[in-house]
């Protein structure tokens, strides 16, 4: 006989679903862009900070530095990136895009901003609001065992 699950095994599963369809649904509308998952991620979230290390970027991301670095060397040849010397650790690398990423990163976050749109048209702001909160709340908790376990 089969347990029914509980309310929190349904919401992770949920949450996880949810995670990989909206990666999914961005990568089908990102397909004539010209970039895989791994490079589009890298773009946006590099579009989030001004300044930021390899290493930091890759704890961003949650990805080994040497994927990083591997995904780097794609986009600095493709001339969307660069790495420059950082200032107070000659060992690390600053990140930035360059002038070429910007029309491309614009297309981007227009699709993304249209997609979101699409998928919670009906969703009231309220329940929004609630989601959000309660997915922080997860976030900062996973983080804080994350620390506390490479601690």
């Amino acid at each position: 006989m089969t347990a029914t699950p509980g309310l929190d095994e349904i919401f992770t599963r949920a949450l996880a679903t949810v995670s990989r369809q909206w990666k999914r649904r961005l990568d089908m509308r990102f397909r004539d862009l010209r970039l895989s998952q791994a490079r589009w991620g890298v773009l946006l979230e590099l579009s989030r900070h001004a300044e930021v290390t390899q290493i930091e970027l890759a704890r961003a991301l949650g990805i080994e530095g040497a994927t990083l670095v591997r995904l780097l060397d794609g986009l600095e040849a493709a001339g969307l990136v660069e790495r420059q010397p950082c200032p107070e650790d000659r060992r690390a690398k600053k990140l930035h895009l360059t002038a070429k990423a910007m029309p491309l990163l614009d297309r981007m976050k227009r699709i993304a901003a249209a997609s979101r749109a699409e998928i919670l048209a009906d969703i009231p702001p309220e329940d929004l609001r609630t989601a959000t909160q309660v997915l922080e709340r997860i976030a900062a908790r996973l983080e804080m065992m994350g620390n506390d376990e490479n601690g």
